[in-house]
């Protein structure tokens, strides 16, 4: 028999396609008076991409008014929280990191002493920022939300120990730049502490409400806020826990869904109906609800408070929802940074 001849392929040689490296993980931390949230994500052409995150309720800033300092236990359960952190940021081998600590570390008298703590013992570094570097990163991660044909914005954000009001301007260009601000000493956790948030009576709201305006009295009339919103110049953005939670039940939600809360337009009015529905519910059924749960029971109708007393001075037509701020602003900043420095090299 004859040999049998393997044929030859005449197909050319392709060359081993490499695979594009991974791009670099970044995380972000803000630990706030009542939260500790985590954010990791991967750079994209237009943004970013989020591969991971972590929030929890750490009430940090838990008697912080009475005391002058971080309670023991509240220190306890945020240090555990952000060993949480650390360890999703070593299992995903984030590249670049950035922590920040907002109102309650720079109030309290041993806030130093336990930002040293926690670099003991989770290894992470976290820095204190001022009230102006936290409104600059707050807007830095909320400003895509904002309506660029619209020359002027309210932004604010709610937080637990502080809140934290922007005048800001969107240029044509699409870049939005603050032009003042202010921060208010408080926020839903210290005014739970000082009013009783699980049963709030009406009077004790309209206090808060009261307050809230009379604080940004001075604020409003230095930068012409009033004349500009009856002008119909001026548009509004919330983002905080408060907001999202009035968000969640504008829409019916017996679960808070993020995709269908984040930049959603709710309007003023219905704000004012939903924020009275809150503040008519007793303790117990808002412990019951999903997107309240009893670690926001009592802090949830204060910050309506604090919200119906925004939309009353500046009655804009409606608030866009913002479930985004300081964490996304620390991973774009980040970015940003890197970017600059690859085109130097």
């Amino acid at each position: 028999m004859g040999q049998s001849r393997v044929k030859e392929s005449r197909r050319p040689c392709r060359p081993h396609r490499r695979s594009k490296p991974r791009l670099p993980v970044y995380g972000a931390i803000d630990l706030g008076t009542n939260n500790c949230r985590m954010l990791m994500a991967r750079p994209t052409v237009d943004g970013f991409r989020v591969v991971g995150s972590f929030s929890r309720i750490v009430r940090l800033g838990e008697g912080l008014t009475t005391t002058g300092h971080l309670d023991d236990s509240a220190i306890e359960r945020t240090i555990a929280a952000l060993g949480i952190c650390a360890e999703r940021m070593r299992d995903r081998s984030a590249s670049r990191i950035r922590g920040v600590a907002t109102e309650a570390c720079r109030v309290a008298l041993n806030g130093d002493a336990f930002l040293d703590r926690v670099k003991a013992e989770t290894g992470l570094h976290l820095e204190t920022i001022s009230a102006s570097e936290e409104a600059d990163l707050t807007l830095a991660g909320c400003s895509a939300l904002l309506n660029k044909q619209r020359p002027r914005a309210v932004v604010f954000d709610i937080g637990g120990g502080s809140t934290e009001v922007m005048w800001t301007e969107c240029s044509k260009g699409g870049k939005t730049k603050i032009l003042d601000m202010l921060s208010l000493p408080y926020g839903v956790v210290s005014l739970a502490e000082q009013y009783g948030g699980g049963s709030l009576t009406v009077p004790d709201y309209e206090k808060i409400a009261e307050r809230v305006t009379n604080d940004l009295a001075s604020f409003d009339a230095h930068n012409g806020i009033t004349g500009q919103v009856s002008g119909d110049n001026v548009q509004m953005l919330g983002t905080s826990g408060t907001v999202t939670t009035v968000g969640a039940f504008h829409l019916g939600l017996t679960r808070y869904e993020r995709a269908r809360v984040d930049g959603l337009a709710v309007d003023r009015k219905r704000i004012a109906e939903v924020c009275r529905r809150l503040a008519a519910m007793d303790y117990d059924a808002r412990v019951d609800h999903s997107c309240i749960g009893p670690q926001r029971a009592d802090l949830v109708v204060v910050g309506c408070a604090v919200l119906e007393a925004i939309c009353r001075l500046w009655p804009v037509n409606s608030v866009r929802v913002a479930d985004r701020g300081i964490r996304e602003g620390l991973l774009t900043g980040m970015m940003a940074e890197e970017t600059v420095q690859e085109r130097n090299s």
